[in-house]
Formats: C-alpha cells, sequence, structure tokens
C-alpha cells in the first residue's frame, strides 16, 4: 500500500524537542514557520491520505483535516500545568454525524517519545455510559470475538481502560458481562517507534491498525446513536 505520504521531515521532531525545552509563547512565536511548513503541512497531508485509504473500508469516519488535527494549543483553565503548547501532534477520527468526542474514534498522535495509535471510547457521559454497558450486556459475545480476533491481538494487543470493583448498579454481579460492564472506558492503543514518522512506512501502519480497529469502534457506537450524544471526552 502506498500513500504517496513520505513522512514527517526530520525538522518535526527536532521542533517539538525544542518546544519541549522552551515551552512558552517566546520560542514558539520566533519558530511558528517551523511548525506550520514542518509539522502542520505534513500533518494535512497524512490526514489525507488517511482519508483516502479509510473511503475503501471506514468512509464514515473518514474526517476534514481542519476538524480531525488537535490545535498545538494546551488548554490550560483547570490544569495544574501551564506551559502553552503541546509536544505532540495528533488527530482524531470520529463518526461522521456525531458531534466530536460524543463517542469512539480512532486515534493517533507523533511525538519525539512515540507513536500512540489507538480507538475507542475514553471518557462517555453517564447516558453514553449507560448506553455502552447495555448494549455490551446483550451482545457481549460478540464483543468477545472481536477483541479476541488474532489480527486486533496482534496490531492492538488487550482491552484496556478504567474499571471499577464490581459489576455496576443496575446489573446483576453474576451476569456473563460482568468484567465488561465494570469498565468506564474501552480502549486498546499501540506505542510504536518514533522513527517510524520520518518514513513512507508510517501511514501504511496506521492504516492497517485503523483497519482492525474499525468494528471495535463501530460496536461501541452503535448504541450511542439513541442517547441524547452529550459530548464525551476522546483522547487528547
Amino acid at each position: 500500500m502506498n500513500s504517496g505520504f513520505a513522512g514527517f521531515p526530520k525538522e518535526a521532531l527536532t521542533f517539538f524537542r525544542g518546544l519541549k525545552k522552551n515551552n512558552a509563547r517566546e520560542w514558539f512565536q520566533e519558530h511558528k514557520q517551523v511548525f506550520d511548513e514542518k509539522v502542520k503541512a505534513p500533518m494535512v497531508e497524512l490526514v489525507s491520505a488517511l482519508n483516502r485509504d479509510m473511503m475503501r473500508f471506514a468512509p464514515e469516519y473518514a474526517t476534514d483535516p481542519a476538524k480531525a488535527i488537535y490545535r498545538i494549543y494546551r488548554d490550560t483553565r483547570f490544569s495544574h500545568d501551564k506551559t502553552p503548547y503541546k509536544t505532540h501532534i495528533a488527530a482524531v477520527f470520529n463518526r461522521r454525524g456525531m458531534e466530536k468526542h460524543a463517542g469512539a474514534g480512532l486515534y493517533f498522535s507523533v511525538s519525539p517519545e512515540e507513536i500512540e495509535i489507538a480507538g475507542g471510547v475514553y471518557m462517555p457521559g453517564p447516558e453514553q455510559l449507560l448506553a455502552i454497558r447495555n448494549h455490551l450486556a446483550a451482545n457481549h459475545a460478540e464483543f468477545r470475538r472481536l477483541i479476541a480476533a488474532r489480527s486486533f491481538r496482534t496490531l492492538m494487543g488487550k482491552l484496556w481502560g478504567q474499571q471499577l470493583s464490581r459489576a455496576p448498579k443496575g446489573f446483576p454481579p453474576d451476569h456473563a458481562a460482568a468484567d465488561l460492564l465494570r469498565y468506564k472506558q474501552w480502549l486498546v492503543y499501540v506505542l510504536l517507534e518514533p522513527s517510524l514518522a520520518a518514513t513512507p512506512k508510517l501511514a501504511p501502519e496506521l492504516i492497517k491498525r485503523f483497519r482492525v480497529m474499525v468494528q471495535f469502534v463501530e460496536f461501541l457506537n452503535k448504541p450511542l446513536a439513541r442517547t441524547g450524544r452529550r459530548p464525551a471526552e476522546f483522547l487528547v
């Protein structure tokens, strides 16, 4: 598979290394042209390339780069960390027709430390959480088949997320899906070497993992169309 994306220029990771050491507005403004040309522009190119591939197997998740790519500016209002900029660049692909962060999605980020590829739902609101649990309770065998598939386990590993110590209220403790219902978030992720970012292999590695995650993400999104779609936070 040839996406046409050659990889990020070496200046991209160099920029983030510098930003990590000098996370201040003055430094960023002095290097903004490097960010725009060597980080942001290639990221738009990469997301566009991913969208072209996803049109063949997950067209509902192809997302305009302007909506998919996270801003580099951090929201510091409720954080003890007041540094103004993120030291990575990331994008999320949500299902078309759902509000951004209203459900499960596909995600990746690039930094000098690692490339992260992930999928699932991170912080569902109360309505979303209940809807997913009810869906799991009725369809847990299907979900287990999805996460146990050899290609899924090989490329994305095991299911993870914060869990309750016992079955949630409203579900019997001996329910056949009790182990799945205890989750408060349903996620999979893998970390790859950052050196991959500067090569043409990056896009194919993302696509093959997105491909195996699509049914997993679709399963989690299926019950959410019936909720009020109160926004839930995805991987930031």
